[in-house]
Parts: structure tokens; sequence; C-alpha cells
């Protein structure tokens, strides 16, 4: 496309444009390059104003062969990795441009002259780059051009599946090896991964559970693209949210162990469903009755196709609004508590999974992001976070019962007024720290509960030693 050149002078928020220029550091007749006679040229100014009297401007090479990963290939990633990029106001990607095969990835090893290239294109970049920053940063001269760098520890991915769902649009499927710490700490390992991501927020992993060759026989050297069928482990959760979630289940475990001896089933109820692995593990380690709520069919086929997710007697999931149930749950403790014979709600899909009756629940699991890049990633959505959801979900559990939020805050603020309004509605409040600098658990009591860090009482208490890091189970804090 033809790009006027006054269009970059000024920050627009919001503003994103893209097009193909000639590679500036190419020559046709020389050894072969990592980027190509053409370059992609992204430019994303954000959607906020930063204070300060000079905007920040930075520049990112595109990894070479990632080119059509959604992170880098769509406005909604861009927005991502700027927003993630704190202070600047401007992100400009350099790339190779995208192809439409390109289904597999596998990262490039470096030689002995990759870091001298690289800077050597770095340089060629300037005068093009120059082109793009606004009138105001060159008040003192020449700007300097900062690089940012991405790095994750993906080795190699192949696309397993693109399809599109109703209400999350196109998702992708992918198998990936990763590079990541051994049990000691001291060196590195392998591991094979399935994940789902989303289009509309694609630096967003929504589901990843560890797999291994569907012949556990296998036992040769193999990578991924060769002919070998992977399954995924149900066994272990990796997902660095999912077991400090599972961790919270601490705090009443006497409770959980009662219902157990008495021989009712502990009733979970997960709003958010994605590959189903909180799900599948919460039904096959503890016995649990679990029901999940997800609000795309699409999701639910790939969890079920992909992701090793069976329904039966003692998992049940359907499609539907997860806030929607949680209402309806709420209505039907309100006529209980005053004996009206009769829950009046609507018959829909839903109420079959919970055996023809919004009875309460003993666990409220809650894993939904906001489902909008415009404001990076958070979680949970505003429309979960309003008073009258909050005590609809208090109205769903049984008095001991405790509710499981898996929280993105986007900023301090963010945090600090959600534990406002969750104070106005709960008994007590715990948090975990997952440790990766993104995630927190809010644990929200119906009633006030006599925690102590030991398990060691009961069942509940010893499988979630054994089967979780201890380090999460220690790290659970009244807030």
């Amino acid at each position: 496309m033809a790009v006027d050149g006054g269009t970059f002078e000024t920050l627009v928020p919001s503003q994103f444009i893209s097009f193909t220029i000639p590679n500036p550091h190419h020559r046709s007749n020389s050894t072969p390059t990592p980027y190509g006679a053409y370059l992609r040229i992204a430019v994303l100014d954000s959607p906020v104003r930063i204070a300060g009297e000079q905007p920040g401007i930075a520049a990112m090479l595109v990894p070479v062969d990632r080119e059509n990963d959604w992170i880098f290939s769509t406005e909604a990633g861009h927005l991502q990795l700027l927003l993630n990029s704190a202070g600047f106001s401007r992100l400009i990607l350099v790339g190779n441009i995208p192809q439409s095969s390109g289904n597999f990835y596998n990262r490039r090893r470096l030689l002995d002259n990759t870091k001298a290239y690289q800077a050597e294109f770095e340089e060629s970049l300037k005068l093009l780059l120059f082109g793009l920053f606004p009138k105001t940063c060159f008040k003192n001269g020449l700007p300097h051009v900062p690089f940012l760098v991405y790095e994750d520890n993906v080795i190699r991915s192949v696309v397993v599946e693109k399809c599109s769902g109703s209400c999350v649009g196109e998702m992708l499927v992918e198998d990936i090896e990763i590079e990541i710490q051994d049990e000691s700490g001291d060196s590195l390992k392998r591991e094979f991964r399935r994940r789902l991501r989303f289009k509309r927020m694609p630096n967003l992993v929504q589901t990843e559970v560890r797999i291994s060759p569907v012949n556990r026989d296998y036992s040769g050297n193999f990578e991924l693209g060769e002919e070998v069928d992977f399954w995924p482990e149900m066994g272990i959760l990796v997902h660095p949210y999912l077991p400090p979630m599972v961790a919270s289940l601490s705090l009443i475990a006497p409770y959980l162990e009662q219902r157990l001896e008495s021989g009712s089933r502990p009733r979970v109820f997960c709003v958010g469903v994605g590959g189903g692995a909180l799900l599948t593990f919460l039904a096959r380690h503890f016995g649990f009755e679990v029901m999940g709520v997800e609000a795309d069919e699409m999701v639910l086929r790939v969890a079920r196709e992909f992701f090793g997710l069976k329904d039966g007697e003692f998992l049940r999931v359907c499609c539907g609004d997860g806030i929607e149930v949680l209402d309806k749950f709420a209505r039907c403790a309100i006529n209980q508590n005053s004996d009206s014979a009769v829950c009046h709600v609507e018959t829909d899909g839903c109420l079959n999974i919970f055996g023809g009756c919004y009875g309460r629940m003993d666990v409220i699991m809650v894993d939904l992001d906001s489902g909008d890049a415009r404001n990076g990633i958070s979680a949970p959505p505003s429309e979960f976070v309003q008073m009258h959801i909050l005590v609809a979900a208090k109205l769903a559990l049984n008095e001991p019962g405790i509710l499981v939020v898996n929280v993105i805050p986007p900023s301090r603020s963010f945090y600090d007024s959600l534990i406002l309004e969750f104070r106005e509605v709960f008994s007590e409040l715990y948090e975990i720290d997952v440790g990766n600098e993104e995630n927190l658990v809010l644990i929200a009591t119906v009633s006030s509960i006599d925690f102590v860090h030991n398990g060691d009482g009961n069942s509940i208490g010893k499988k979630l030693k054994l089967i979780l890091a201890g380090s999460f189970l220690d790290s659970i804090r009244k807030i």
C-alpha cells in the first residue's frame, strides 16, 4: 500500500498501518540471509497517551520463521507486544512477509556471525525507521532507535488445527517443543506441549497440556512434524496458574473430606472450560462431581478432540454463558431460602449437566479473560466483577464454599478495585501469587474458615501435597 509521507509525523491513538518495502540490506548476489528481499513493516500507536515530553518509540525484529504467528502478523498480537513494552507509544515491527504455508516453525541455530549480521541489519534500517518517528522526536537531533527483542522458550511448533467459533472467533491448536529447566534447576530439558490460542488475543495461551507419543513403546529420537501421533497427558497440570487454583482446595479440605466420607461427592462448577485440563484433573484425582460451562461450542469440540476432555457421569460440560448460569443458581438459592417449592428459571441446555436442578456448589472456579486486546491481557472480565454477579456466586455456594478466580491484573489499581468489590460480598479473602509476574489466584470464602498450612490430617490435604508443588500450598495468604 502507498503511505503518505506525513502519516507518521504525529501519534494517532490506535493507528495501525502495515506495508511492504525492499530490504535495504539485501543483496541479490550475496549469500542467503535470514531476511528476504522484501520486508513487512507494521506500525502501531498506543491506544492511550503516555505522559512525557517526548514519546517513546521502539522497533522489534520479528523472529525469522515466526512471521506467520498471530503474535506478529495481527493487530491484536502487535498491540499486546506494545502494551507489554512499558513506556513506548509506538512499536514498529520489521520482518519477513508472512507466507500462506507457514504451519511449521523450527528455531534456527545461532551461527557465529548471527549477532554481527543482526547489528548490520539494524543499522541498515535506521533511515527507514527515522521516517516512522514523530516529528517531536527530532527536537534534539537524531533520536536513538531502541530494538526490543522477543524471546520465548519455543524451539519448534506445528499447527494441528485451525478453526473458528461463534463466540471466540479463530482459534489455533498447535504442538510445540519447548526448553525448560529440569527439576534440579541446574540444566535445561525439552518437553512437548499442546496449546490452544485465540486470534483475538494470540499472546495469551488459553490451554496448555503436556503431550507424549500415542505409541508408548516408541523410544526413538523424534521431532515435531514427523510421523508421530501425540496425545495429552491428563495427570499433570503445566499451565502456570492451574496448580495454584487447585491448591485453593486446601482451605476447605476438611469440609470436602466430610462430604466424601458421607457418600456425597463435592460439587465443583468451572466457569470457562477451554481445553478442559482443570476439569479433567479435578475429576480424575479427587473424585469430585465437576461441571463446566463454556461460551463457544467449537472450543468444547476442540477440547474433546485434541485435549482429552471426556464427558461422563461425574464430568459434564455444556455450551452457555457462565455468568447467566451463576444468576440462575442465585435465583434458585433464593427460592430455596424462602421455602419455595419451585425454582422458577427457564429450561436451557445447561440444566442437564447440573442434574436438572441448579443446586448449590461447594467450589466455583472462574477462568475467564477479558477477550479484548485493546486494554491488554486482563482477567476476569469486567462483566464478572459486578456486585450482583458476585452476590449470585456467593448464593450459589454452600456455607463453607469458596470462589476461586484466576486474576491477570493489568495494573495495581485494577487489582485493588477487584479486592474492594470482593470484600463487599465475601467473608474472607486469600490469594496465591503464581510467581510468573502475570497471574494471581484470588480465593473468596462464603464464611469464616479455620485454615492452617497443614494437610496431613485428611486424604485431600495429603493428595494435594503429593500432586502439587508444596510452595503453592504454603504460599496461600489471607489478605
